[in-house]
């Protein structure tokens, strides 16, 4: 793995400016600052982004590189008069704005979108929140996991004979942050075509929902409520994890009738696909699913593991290993792709950590730096940006609004 040379990127010339804290709004930004945006991260003067304290190891976050690269982070109190003001300087010169404080927080602290499109009728405003601007839940704290609840996801997450589970990551923040990106740039495409800037509304739980395939509308048509169904989705066979010899795991998707008859053909059972028989079918094999899995794991438990991958991958049947962080690390795919990229860091040296996606042909993004420390970008913004001198800045400084 190497560290990929620093690329101007296909957002170069888009300036982001960022005024958020944890996931759901800085992540956004930081998918913008990966394709070459110049997002300038607004944090309060002494705190900073949570995320800084973050996944720690030994004093020190392992978190905050990751969702604070490719930022120029600067320190600016909003809560004053003087601090909006610079705020509003920097809005001057900047294409887009991401805040996920909660809803009508801006408004309190002077920023409302009428003042901000004062100073720049073309800014776009991504407000990522927990249930959205509108509504009568839009005053409310909202963090991902009530997002995740509320979108319909946490219901249907876990086995069927237990409380509902949570995915291992902040899922709901990082949709809404996917969904902010959506509309940032195309509210760009309508700006660099009319002019005219708007606002970007993303709620965490319509960002959940969005994901929710046609569960609604399965309940609308049918009263059917999709359940918790543990590795399975139900009547969909044979798509579940498997034993093998040597004691692993392996995920095999054949729920496809012309897949499922290629890995019944391994198995010796080729009769299984012929017409008429129950398992020829999607919904035969459906209806059967349990003891259609119970007949797999009991061939796939006499095969290691690494044998059964080469005799999926010569059948041209899906499967893989469930992999960790260390498989990652160690997988050939991975490395001839560069998914995971060995970066300078100025804490720890370097850093290994997920490249940019997707990738673009002609004007891929980079990991250009890794998060940055609070205020190191104060002189070069302040001063370079908006022209403020040495005194000035100072004085900002002392005054606590820097």
């Amino acid at each position: 793995m190497t560290t990929p040379a620093p690329l101007p990127g296909p957002l170069a010339g888009v300036r982001v400016l960022e005024a958020g804290q944890l996931l759901a709004g800085p992540f956004a930004a930081t998918l913008m600052a990966d394709q070459g945006a110049d997002v300038i991260k607004v944090e309060a003067p002494g705190t900073g982004d949570p995320m800084r304290q973050w996944g720690r190891t030994d004093g020190t976050s392992l978190w905050w590189p990751v969702v604070g690269r490719n930022k120029r982070t600067v320190t600016l109190n909003l809560r004053e008069e003087e601090g909006q003001e610079l705020f509003l300087q920097l809005v001057a010169k900047s294409d887009i704005i991401v805040e996920n404080f909660r809803a009508g927080t801006f408004e309190k602290w002077n920023l409302s979108y009428e003042r901000l499109r004062e100073v720049n009728p073309g800014i776009i405003l991504v407000r990522v929140t927990g249930y959205g601007q509108t509504g009568p839940y839009s005053s409310r704290a909202g963090y991902g996991s009530i997002g995740e609840a509320m979108g319909g996801l946490r219901y249907i997450l876990g086995d069927p004979d237990r409380q509902p589970s949570r995915a291992g990551i902040s899922i709901g923040d990082s949709l809404a942050a996917m969904h902010a990106t959506v509309g940032a740039l195309s509210a760009l495409q309508h700006r660099n075509a009319t002019g005219e800037g708007q606002v970007v509304d993303a709620s965490i739980y319509e960002s959940v929902l969005a994901m929710m395939e046609s569960l609604v509308t399965e309940w609308d048509q049918a009263g059917y409520q999709r359940e918790r169904t543990g590795a399975i989705l139900p009547n969909v066979a044979p798509s579940n994890v498997y034993p093998t010899k040597d004691g692993q795991l392996i995920l095999i998707a054949a729920n496809q009738d012309s897949v499922s008859s290629r890995l019944f053909a391994m198995m010796g059972h080729p009769e299984w696909s012929e017409p008429g028989h129950p398992y020829s079918t999607h919904v035969g094999r459906g209806k059967d699913q349990t003891h259609l899995d119970e007949l797999i794991s009991e061939w796939t438990a006499t095969v290691d593991a690494a044998e059964l991958l080469d005799m999926m991958d010569a059948g041209g049947v899906p499967a893989g290993r469930i992999y960790k962080a260390a498989d990652m690390l160690a997988d050939p795919h991975f490395k001839a792709r560069e998914s995971i990229v060995q970066v300078p860091d100025q804490t720890f040296g370097t850093l290994k950590m997920q490249n940019v996606v997707p990738k673009l042909s002609a004007t891929p993004g980079s990991i250009r730096w890794t998060g940055a420390d609070l205020g190191q970008f104060n002189d070069e913004v302040y001063g370079e940006l908006l022209g403020l001198d040495e005194a000035t800045r100072a004085g900002l400084t002392a005054r606590g609004i820097i």
